[in-house]
């Protein structure tokens, strides 16, 4: 049976990967408490100690904004702790799943971004995230990685459409930036996704990096407001009357933030044999699964 190692399992994404995982072989979901990715030799123990045939690196340094004061941490767990994944991933026979993101460009293009892009991150994170993948490609001959964007989901503790749905509840009016434009990305489909690209995996080694998100195209204006009207429908306690759109220059912020963020999807759709949903379509889903879980 194949065995699989998760890291981050108390993420967003980690929580909605482990019941797909599941299926797939005998599954160690390891978190924070056990696998410090700021730690190296808690990496290098938990790798040798388990022998996976497989790693996904789910966990990861998300705070965009602290990360520019705290760059010394955003680049041990994500940049420092891929690559030491992928020198145990080398030396066990292990296969590296790892999950990386838009803020590797710049947000200068007037197209989706595809795989074959030039990165040019701008801000702390984007620089960890892009030399944990410069890592991964420096120790490793066998792996897949997987760059997604604008992510929410069910469970974690802050992500976009919770912040909106508490300052929705809060306030009745609310400024949101309208210049910046991605795609919302559920992270039960990335985590759809991401377990049909390992049920069909080859058994020859793969160097692969894949783009997914949702369909579709959103400013943050645009998402917020979505939000709004799904939650609306679904019963949510909501004050907010008015949204109104802003510049980024009238929302400043220790990080700067790519304004085109869309990321093309072609390869990876042709690799699943299907396109993902339309991201509105996957919000209304998530709000009503949130709605039940916090009845």
């Amino acid at each position: 049976m194949t065995k699989l190692l998760l890291t981050g399992k108390n993420g967003q994404l980690g929580q909605d990967l482990q019941p797909l995982l599941t299926p797939l072989g005998e599954l160690i979901a390891l978190g924070k408490e056990e696998l410090d990715l700021s730690n190296p030799e808690q990496i290098r123990k938990a790798l040798h100690t388990h022998q996976p045939d497989l790693i996904i690196n789910a966990g990861a340094y998300t705070a965009v904004d602290q990360a520019e004061s705290e760059p010394e941490l955003a680049h041990a767990v994500n940049g420092d702790a891929p690559a030491i994944l992928a020198q145990c991933a080398e030396q066990i026979g292990a296969r590296l799943f790892h999950i990386s993101t838009d803020y590797v460009f710049d947000g200068q293009n007037n197209q989706p971004y595809t795989e074959q892009d030039s990165p040019n991150p701008m801000g702390v994170y984007g620089k960890s995230k892009l030399a944990g993948e410069a890592g991964i490609q420096n120790h490793c001959h066998n792996y897949i990685i997987v760059r997604t964007a604008w992510v929410y989901g069910t469970y974690g503790k802050k992500n976009f459409v919770k912040t909106m749905l508490r300052l929705g509840k809060e306030r009745e009016e609310l400024n949101v930036v309208s210049d910046q434009v991605g795609t919302p990305s559920w992270t039960h489909d990335i985590a759809q996704a991401i377990a049909g690209l390992i049920a069909n995996l080859p058994r020859s080694p793969l160097q692969k990096i894949y783009h997914f998100t949702n369909s579709g195209v959103a400013s943050w204006y645009d998402f917020s407001l979505a939000v709004f009207e799904e939650a609306q429908g679904l019963g949510f306690p909501l004050k907010i009357e008015r949204v109104s759109p802003i510049p980024t220059a009238d929302y400043p912020t220790p990080a700067p933030r790519p304004l085109y963020s869309v990321l093309s999807g072609e390869k990876i759709a042709k690799a699943l044999g299907t396109r993902p949903p339309q991201w509105r379509v996957s919000l209304r889903k998530m709000l009503t699964q949130f709605a039940k879980e916090n009845a």
